[in-house]
């Protein structure tokens, strides 16, 4: 992998946590008003693990490949 794959994955990870990060955020916010839209909160919660998959698949890729 070269550094450019490397440093693309990185700030493609930057992203994904940021976005994973705010989606914590409005769910937090979300959870204490009173008027809570539940389909909102079932699509961000299924959102926020679609980015927990993408972020470890991403993180997977920095990781040398060691072979036995």
């Amino acid at each position: 992998m070269s550094q450019t794959d490397t440093g693309e994955i990185k700030r493609q990870l930057d992203k994904l946590r940021t976005e994973h990060r705010d989606l914590d955020d409005v769910l937090r916010r979300l959870s204490e008003s009173n008027a809570v839209d539940q389909l909102m909160v079932r699509r961000l919660k299924k959102r926020k693990l679609l980015l927990k998959d993408m972020i470890s698949k991403l993180e997977s890729q920095l990781l040398p490949d060691i072979t036995a």
